[in-house]
C-alpha cells in the first residue's frame, strides 16, 4: 500500500466510501446527507489543503485531508481529517496515514496539529490518535448528536510537532 497525494481521478473511489461515512452520522459533523459536490468542495477545496488516499495497488482504501486549522495569525497550527472504507477497517490505513499526515504536517512546518470536533464515541479514533501523542485538551459537553447514543461530546485533541529540547 502506497500514501500519496490524490488526483483529480482518486475522487471516483473516494465518493462512495466517503458518503457512507458521512451518511452514518456517527463521526462528523456535515449533513447525513451532503451532496457530492458539497463533500467534495468541503474534502478538497480547502484554502491551503493537500488530500492524500491510501493506494492499494489501484484501490483507494482511505484518505486524508490536511490544512491549516486557522487562517493567517492561526496558520502555524493544522488540522486534519481522515475516512477509510468500511471493507478495508482493520487494516491499519488509518494509522498509515495519520503517520503520513503528521509527517507531511512536519514537513511543512506546522507548529503543531489539532482536532477540533472527535466524537467522544468514536473509540477507534480517539485510541489512535492518542498513541500517536495526542492529548484531549478539553470536552464540549453533548456537542454531538449522534444517531444511536444521543448528545455525546465532542474532544479537541492537540499534539506538538516541535521536536522535544533534549533533556540538560
Amino acid at each position: 500500500m502506497e500514501i500519496r497525494e490524490a488526483r483529480e481521478s482518486d475522487w471516483a473511489q473516494i465518493w462512495p466510501f466517503l458518503r457512507d461515512v458521512v451518511a452514518a452520522g456517527e463521526t462528523y459533523c456535515w449533513p447525513r446527507d451532503t451532496s457530492e459536490a458539497d463533500a467534495r468542495a468541503w474534502w478538497t477545496g480547502k484554502p491551503g489543503g493537500r488530500v492524500f488516499v491510501a493506494d492499494d495497488d489501484g484501490r483507494v482504501l482511505g484518505t486524508a485531508e490536511l490544512h491549516p486549522n486557522q487562517p493567517a495569525a492561526g496558520g502555524h497550527v493544522c488540522n486534519a481529517g481522515f475516512m477509510v472504507a468500511a471493507h478495508a477497517a482493520g487494516r491499519g490505513i488509518g494509522r498509515a496515514l495519520a503517520e503520513h499526515v503528521i509527517a507531511q504536517a512536519g514537513y511543512a512546518g506546522y507548529r503543531a496539529m489539532q482536532f477540533n470536533a472527535v466524537v467522544e464515541t468514536n473509540h477507534n479514533a480517539v485510541s489512535l490518535w492518542q498513541s500517536l501523542g495526542f492529548r484531549i485538551l478539553a470536552t464540549v459537553p453533548a456537542a454531538f448528536r449522534h444517531p444511536v447514543h444521543g448528545f455525546v461530546g465532542l474532544h479537541v485533541m492537540y499534539q506538538s510537532l516541535e521536536p522535544e529540547a533534549p533533556a540538560q
